[in-house]
């Protein structure tokens, strides 16, 4: 293969994937580290990727943009489908408190509980709450604050200070981007502010988000790795990454 064709290759893979390392490529490509150095500093030239510690990111991945509700909503829904339907497996036991952070992967976690479930729900997401207001056995709170337009969530002092109130069993909370190295991260800060209050509110930890986000990094870290109990997403994540957090001590279960 000659050098253009396989800087096209890795152009191509880390639009696919979000971020890879060097030696992932190296392997990848049968070539030396060096090699694939050269080939990621061509390619940061050109604008076509972003090198970071230890590989490369696509050029758009560190960015503050994010997507709209909708438009999240239908990206990838089959996997979301799947991971909501694994997920339930960590909702606690009958008269145990749960948090529900906004997302379109914890909308179908909410989606997904069991009609005859016995449970107090809390969010700050509006869809969130409009899936569990028909359920006779939860007790659902939902939190005040300013409701941001692009995720129907609510956010602000307010949202922070009931959080600031709250111990739960289990907290589902959704991510723009995992890595083992930058943990969790999102675009907006006082989304990040109100994903950061309910970590810290809960006993146990479940991220869920599809193989898409992982191995990304965005804007505002909101919590680390090790504060990761447990990550729910699809067979689609990257070996190496997957590796990566199972040996910063999360349980990663794939749907």
């Amino acid at each position: 293969m000659y050098a253009e064709e396989r800087q096209q290759a890795i152009a191509t893979l880390i639009g696919h994937r979000g971020r890879v390392s060097v030696a992932e490529l190296a392997e990848q490509y049968k070539v030396t580290t060096e090699t694939v150095r050269r080939d990621l500093a061509a390619l940061d030239r050109l604008g076509v990727i972003r090198r970071v510690h230890g590989g490369a990111v696509g050029s758009g991945v560190l960015t503050t943009f994010e997507p709209g509700t909708a438009e999240r909503d239908s990206t990838r829904a089959a996997e979301k489908d799947r991971i909501a339907e694994l997920a339930q497996r960590y909702l606690p036991r009958a008269g145990g408190s749960v948090l529900f952070d906004a997302g379109t992967t914890t909308v179908r976690v909410a989606g997904a509980v069991p009609v005859d479930a016995d449970l107090v729900a809390v969010t700050n997401s509006l869809p969130v709450a409009a899936r569990l207001t028909g359920f006779a056995g939860v007790r659902l709170h939902l939190l005040g604050g300013r409701v941001r337009g692009v995720t129907q969530a609510a956010v602000g002092a307010e949202t922070l200070r009931l959080l600031g109130e709250l111990r739960v069993d289990v907290a589902f909370v959704g991510t723009n981007a995992l890595t083992a190295r930058h943990g969790l991260s999102t675009p907006d800060p006082e989304e990040a502010a109100v994903k950061r209050a309910m970590i810290a509110a809960a006993d146990r930890v479940v991220v869920v988000a599809d193989a898409s986000k992982i191995g990304r990094e965005d804007f505002v870290r909101f919590g680390s790795s090790g504060e990761i109990d447990v990550l729910v997403t699809d067979t689609g994540i990257p070996a190496t990454a997957h590796a990566e957090l199972v040996a910063a001590g999360i349980e990663v279960v794939l749907a």
